[in-house]
């Protein structure tokens, strides 16, 4: 079993207090929105200046860790075969996703009733999403991975993807060369150490952020934003829970644990991301959590990273229930081969998707231009509670990417079963 490459936090007292400071600031934060709007939406900078201290350092915490796993392998067919394994359970996994809002539409159809005239359509509400998901052509979209300088992947855009890519090609570069790069790892190895405990800092404010984000959401939109898409709402979470309860439950219970206890393992990394609409906001906890129940140092960095640009399953289940109940309240009766074409698209727009609030529904704009015949203006039908939407949709995609790491390095006979056991009962008595 590989040591970790970075400190991991312990489990002690001050993290238990922090995942109750978080809860209690949630609550604060939610009941501070309903009673004094006016005033909980002015705190927006304060929850956007948190989750923009995470993403700051996201970049250089996805490089370190993937260049480590990659140049740290004594093998470098495992590595390549670790990324090969993930990359088919993503897509395997996240096909199952997209299917499932498929079904799930279909067959609630929360959408019908609505009646909604395309003529009184708020397209101003949506010009901006729509102009950002039409900017890019499929060959564009595989284009802009490639960053236009090597420093542009962490400074430019703050894709993902090209962070990814150059992180796999520096550490390709220095496995081959051996040890003449002993100096280069240990400088990496140390650049790892700093920015996790820089990130074990930001997350001080965890609860500050979490609160102030949880205020704006309710004080913007209010309670009363939920009512008229009651059913597309309750659609949307009861389909992540069948996700998250039936597929990766019973992926879980293959391996060898029960989802569950996992979701009570996650608890603190759950409560902040529901605070923040950012699943973002809990990758290096989450890493941290993996490592300890049991998954090897070099599958995590593999795993992880790469999964928070390719391992959406929130986002693909929005996707296509969002898709097929604004066809639906249009009373736009699309055919199996429409339905068809619109999940081979969002298996394509979902990829590189962001965890940050907000990207979701501009990569529904991209997956809904390719139906003519429902208009993209209609995402204003559903403007109003994309925010609330968003939890769910980090939730899962941190669940997923939690379960795709224990899949892989059980493939690889790199996970601990025993620990795995022991740390998640321990999280069950604590």
């Amino acid at each position: 079993m590989d040591t970790p490459s970075h400190p991991l936090p312990p489990a002690d007292r001050a993290q238990t207090r922090l995942y109750y400071w978080v809860l209690a600031a949630i609550v604060l934060g939610g009941l501070f929105g309903h009673f004094d709007a006016a005033h909980a939406v002015a705190l927006k900078p304060v929850g956007d200046g948190f989750i923009g201290l995470i993403k700051m350092l996201i970049a250089p915490v996805v490089f370190c860790t993937v260049v480590l796993g990659i140049a740290g392998a004594s093998d470098m067919k495992k590595a390549g075969r670790v990324g090969f394994k993930a990359l088919v359970y993503f897509e395997v996994v996240s096909t199952l996703a997209l299917a499932l809002g498929v079904i799930v539409a279909n067959v609630l159809r929360p959408g019908q009733g609505f009646n909604v005239d395309p003529a009184s359509l708020d397209t101003q509400a949506v010009a901006g999403f729509a102009k950002q998901a039409g900017q890019q052509t499929v060959a564009e979209f595989f284009l802009h991975i490639i960053p236009k300088t090597f420093t542009d992947a962490f400074t430019g855009s703050g894709d993902l993807l090209q962070v990814l890519l150059v992180s796999v090609l520096f550490g390709l570069a220095l496995h081959k060369m051996g040890e003449a790069g002993r100096l280069v790892h240990r400088f990496v190895e140390e650049c790892a150490h700093l920015f996790f405990a820089m990130m074990n800092v930001v997350m001080k404010l965890a609860p500050i952020g979490a609160g102030a984000a949880m205020a704006f959401t309710i004080g913007k939109y209010g309670i009363d934003a939920l009512k008229p898409l009651a059913a597309l709402m309750g659609c949307f979470y009861l389909t992540c829970a069948l996700f998250v309860v039936l597929v990766l439950g019973g992926i879980g219970k293959l391996i060898g644990f029960n989802i569950f206890k996992l979701l009570r393992y996650l608890k603190e990394e759950l409560l902040l991301v529901l605070g923040t609409s950012s699943s973002e906001t809990a990758l290096v906890p989450l890493m941290n959590k993996l490592e300890r129940l049991g998954c090897s140092r070099s599958v995590v960095g593999l795993v992880v990273p790469s999964g928070y640009s390719f391992n959406l399953d929130g986002t693909n289940i929005y996707l296509t229930l969002s898709a097929l109940f604004i066809a639906q309240a249009l009373n736009v009766d699309l055919s199996l081969s429409q339905q068809l074409t619109l999940l081979l698209v969002a298996m394509l727009t979902s990829k590189g998707a962001s965890g940050v609030t907000g990207a979701g529904f501009i990569t529904l704009a991209a997956t809904l231009a390719v139906v003519p015949a429902v208009p993209v203006a209609a995402l204003s039908l559903i403007l109003g509670i994309d925010r609330f939407m968003s939890e769910a949709r980090a939730l899962t995609n941190l669940i997923g990417n939690a379960v795709a790491t224990i899949v892989v390095s059980q493939s690889e006979r790199e996970l601990n079963q025993a620990q795995l056991r022991a740390e998640l009962e321990g999280g069950v008595r604590g």
